[in-house]
């Protein structure tokens, strides 16, 4: 991907763990690569279509000095955040803060952080079999186009569907949904669960009946296995009311263990009479 780069930046401002770091400030340096596509720019010679590095100059150094850290490590991670969320052409931003003047008694150039962060898309699966069931699969949608970490938000059509596992319930409302986002696989799963306990979830019988229910589906290319987090999801090739409303917004969506496209699970599902 393209990018614009901003090397050095010095700022002066209160960073660090020591008392005299806090009181007396010192000097960073800020190194920027802002990635995004160049080209709308290129061909047209039209600064909308771009980037004012000295807008973004300007930024970062009002950010810098906005708050006093401990860490350079949550100085960046601030820092690119708000990029991200603030110049809406940046798909990615790497960041790096140099600390020239770090209080380690030895002979050094500079010692620093370097992140890189983005937006990137993620795969929901949503339901409800409880109440008004249209409303608060509604609810839940305003709820993640209302959050700062979120863009882009776009929802299949919405089908019924019998229950899944324990089926001595009410049939289900299914959607998918798709989105781009900032907060990372595991502030994703939390952004769900909020959701989820503003919905007034209960999480009393497995597969049981509930007001609303958000699973991640994908999320980029990742794998992740953990005792909170398991993405992809790892029912999802197994169930039609998964894969029938993703299928609609994201047919080539890729399973990134199976090495399957969601269309093609689709298909497989049907193929096997299920």
């Amino acid at each position: 991907m393209d990018a614009i780069r901003i090397r050095d930046l010095e700022i002066y401002c209160h960073h660090g763990v020591f008392k005299e770091e806090n009181v007396l400030g010192q000097k960073f340096l800020v190194s920027l690569d802002l990635y995004m596509d160049t080209r709308p720019a290129g061909e047209t010679d039209d600064l909308s279509q771009s980037i004012n590095y000295a807008e973004v100059a300007h930024f970062v150094k009002q950010e810098m000095e906005k708050k006093n850290y401990q860490l350079i490590e949550a100085a960046a991670e601030q820092l690119a955040r708000q990029i991200l969320l603030t110049f809406s052409l940046v798909e990615r931003v790497k960041v790096e803060i140099k600390k020239p003047w770090a209080p380690i008694l030895l002979p050094l150039d500079t010692v620093s952080v370097c992140i890189e962060r983005g937006w990137q898309t993620a795969y929901l699966s949503i339901g409800s079999n409880l109440g008004d069931r249209e409303a608060h699969l509604q609810t839940a949608l305003d709820a993640l186009r209302r959050r700062q970490e979120i863009r882009h938000v776009r929802v299949s059509d919405i089908i019924e569907t019998e229950p899944y596992g324990y089926t001595e319930q009410p049939t289900f409302l299914n959607a998918a949904v798709e989105l781009q986002t900032i907060a990372g696989p595991e502030g994703l799963l939390q952004i769900c669960q909020q959701i989820e306990e503003e919905g007034k979830r209960e999480r009393t019988v497995h597969w049981g009946p509930r007001t609303i229910d958000l699973d991640i589906l994908l999320f980029g290319r990742d794998t992740i296995q953990n005792e909170k987090l398991t993405i992809p999801h790892r029912e999802m090739h197994k169930r039609r009311f998964v894969l029938e409303p993703l299928a609609q917004i994201a047919p080539w969506a890729m399973h990134p263990v199976l090495g399957r496209r969601v269309q093609e699970m689709l298909e497989d599902l049907e193929d096997d009479g299920q």
